[in-house]
This record gives structure tokens, sequence and C-alpha cells, in this order.
């Protein structure tokens, strides 16, 4: 028997949100990466644009800005990409994705600090 496998969807990242037309916004992803559902994104301060959120850096994407609802490919250019951005929402932390220098306990509970003060709260179970 074929075993299929379905890859993760907006609905195992986003579990709440009040009202998607307050919630969501649609962001230009930088060109470099294939950005996957529930990828933890920052916002770079210089062009707007938005990557994976790093532990470290200056360049505005060390704060986790947004969460990505749908997989991208912005592999060869900037693509858009629909985030949630803001409140009263909840997300499966099991769902969310970092970069990989968010590498540990303390620098993961740093990223769901962040997205908690925008009103997107991680939750273990929900």
């Amino acid at each position: 028997m074929t075993i299929l496998t379905q890859p993760p969807t907006m609905g195992d990242v986003l579990k709440y949100e009040l009202n998607p037309n307050f919630t969501r916004e649609t962001i230009t992803l930088l060109a470099g990466a294939a950005y996957p559902v529930g990828a933890v994104l920052g916002r770079i301060t210089a062009s707007g644009k938005y990557k994976l959120a790093t532990s470290g850096g200056t360049d505005g994407a060390q704060t986790a800005a947004a969460v990505l609802l749908y997989a991208a490919d912005a592999t060869s250019a900037d693509a858009a990409g629909l985030v949630i951005m803001r409140g009263p929402s909840i997300v499966s932390k099991a769902a969310l994705v970092f970069d990989t220098t968010v590498d540990d306990a303390a620098k993961i509970a740093t990223k769901h600090g962040q997205l908690a003060t925008l009103g997107i709260i991680p939750r273990d179970t929900a």
C-alpha cells in the first residue's frame, strides 16, 4: 500500500485569529531562499523586505515580525508572501520554522517573546 504524506499547511501553523482582514498582510520575501510554511520572519529595515528572523545581526531581521502562512519560493527572485503580522492570533510552536542561527531553547524563546509582543501567541497546543 502506498503511503501518502502531505506537507505542512497553514492550518498546521495558524490555530486562531480574530479577523484575517486585520491580522494578515502581503509582504515581499528577500530572494535567495525557499521559505516554508510557518517561517518566522524578520523585516530588513533598509529595504522593507522579509527574511528568516536571525538571532543576531543589525539589519532589522534579528527581530521576529511575522509568520509565513504559505510556502514561497524566492530562490531566484523576490517573492510575495502572505503572513500573519499581528494579533490577536495563536500559532503552533511545533509548526514554526526558524533560521539556522536560532539554534537553542533560549533563542527560540526569544523569538516566541518577540511574536507575543505583536499579539501572535505561540502555544504548545491549540
